[in-house]
């Protein structure tokens, strides 16, 4: 296990929210080396680390609140020194850090991916990539696919893939990974995971907020390249792929990689009946009256997307993956629905056929994480003449711990021991970009213009038939009133 963690961008909002939190409760239960130590890298200057630390600590007391140690957070403090240095220049890098390399090193980059090849460069020169040092970088890797096989080819003339990192926070969610134990460790679901049983899967990433402070990182990106191209697809892929014939990484990446290469690209023909862009305009939000977004000049750039997906295979020929991801939406959740067909046959006059609710599979990711399976259950009684049926929701989840673990705790964990299982792979990164480049292409193609919604609403209305049917039923009922 590495002892050093060289964390470029500490003064970043990734840094006090989530990182810095993750390492701290980390170093709480006792599970960080004994000698380990945090070089925290930045372009902002501080007088001395003393001061930094103070900075920081009132940043994370914002942002984390209670989900960060305060006393583990000191004691993490006193392992942290900072340099600050231009990170586009990988010469003045070199000379500046002073890291020693002995007992292993992990390079963090939570930067913009412009520095990626920098950094890297620098931290080569400096001999910080030697075996057995290892380097983790956060999403996105590139804009599209051109850029991404730029920066792949380019770290890996600075260290193997092998001790490359891809951070995906999604995949260190414990909700996540127990989607792969529900799918291949029990009977009942894997034999039902298939076309021939499941009617449509839906993937919704919601959130309340905006792109407030963000409009440069954004207006580079937009709603498809910023949340779909990692997050969602990686959610696909784990949903999709055939099962492993082992959980080490590369055969799970295999599988993943398989999934990726079999999404159907969009053509200008299908975009405009297939997906959705649109851009918040003002409105409310948790009662709060809120802006729309500022397009900077001579952008164009969705906060709402939604795509049909296909999966050109025998287990998902004809199968449709609903993904769709707003900013301002009503409210804040993510999760995975996996709608079943009917059964064959209906027996019953209560309720009748066309409005009994399929079987379902739910996983929430956000703002709780859990898992529910929804089937139907007997109301039957004396006082009724006819059996009637009503939903069942079964909760599949553990009972939750009194301590919530933050997504990257498990990621920094697996990164410092060199368990790469759930990291992305260069292969993977590229497969996800070629098929996001067909959508921004077939975009352009169809002239896809942006519809506007109101901020607190679920996105344009023509984004209804790709919502989960328990929310595009509540937003098509306001939407009437």
């Amino acid at each position: 296990m590495h002892e050093q963690l060289v964390l470029f961008g500490a003064t970043g909002d990734l840094a006090a929210g989530q990182v810095v939190p993750a390492l701290a409760n980390l170093l709480r239960d006792r599970l960080l080396p004994a000698n380990f130590r945090i070089h925290a890298v930045g372009k902002t200057r501080f007088e001395s680390d003393a001061a930094f630390h103070q900075w920081l600590s009132e940043r994370i007391a914002r942002r984390a609140g209670d989900a960060c140690d305060a006393d583990a957070l000191r004691e993490l403090l006193a392992r942290t020194t900072y340099t600050s240095v231009d990170l586009s220049q990988p010469e003045t890098l070199a000379a500046t850090l002073k890291v020693d390399p002995r007992g292993g090193v992990l390079s963090y980059l939570a930067v913009p991916p412009d520095l990626f090849v920098p950094i890297a460069q620098g931290l080569k020169l400096a001999g910080l990539l030697e075996e057995p040092s290892r380097l983790m970088l956060e999403k996105p890797i590139g804009s599209d696919l051109a850029s991404a096989r730029a920066i792949n080819a380019a770290i890996a003339a600075c260290v193997p893939e092998a001790r490359v990192f891809r951070l995906d926070h999604y995949l260190g969610k414990a909700t996540v990974q127990n989607l792969l134990a529900l799918r291949f460790g029990n009977t009942l679901l894997e034999a039902v995971w298939s076309r021939r049983w499941i009617e449509r899967v839906d993937l919704l990433v919601a959130e309340t907020a905006g792109v407030d402070g963000r409009e440069q990182y954004y207006s580079r990106y937009g709603a498809l390249r910023d949340m779909v191209q990692n997050h969602m697809l990686q959610m696909l892929c784990l949903i999709a792929m055939e099962p492993p014939a082992a959980m080490d990484a590369d055969t799970v990446r295999d599988q993943k990689l398989m999934v990726l290469r079999a999404l159907r690209p969009f053509t200008t023909a299908m975009a405009p009946g297939e997906s959705v862009r649109g851009v918040y305009q003002a409105g409310v939000v948790g009662a709060q009256p809120v802006g729309g977004f500022n397009q900077l000049e001579g952008q164009s750039v969705e906060t709402f997307v939604a795509l049909r997906a296909h999966i050109d295979n025998w287990r998902w020929a004809g199968v449709p993956f609903n993904l769709v991801h707003g900013k301002r939406l009503a409210t804040r959740s993510t999760q995975i629905v996996v709608t079943f067909k009917p059964v064959s046959h209906w027996l019953f006059e209560k309720p009748n056929r066309q409005q009994a609710a399929p079987n379902r599979l739910l996983v929430r990711l956000q703002p709780e994480e859990n898992i529910e399976l929804q089937l139907m259950s007997s109301l039957a009684g004396p006082e009724w003449g006819a059996m009637e049926l009503q939903s069942l929701p079964l909760n599949l989840s553990v009972a939750p711990t009194r301590r919530r673990r933050i997504a990257y705790e498990r990621l920094f964990l697996d990164a410092l021991n060199g368990r790469h299982a759930l990291f992305v792979r260069d292969d993977e990164v590229e497969a996800a970009w070629k098929w996001i480049d067909s959508i921004a292409d077939a975009w352009r193609g169809a002239d896809c213009a942006l519809q506007p919604y109101p901020a607190g609403s679920w996105g344009p209305q023509t984004a209804m038939p790709f919502l989960p049917s328990a929310i595009s039923g509540v937003a098509h009922a306001k939407g009437s009133a």
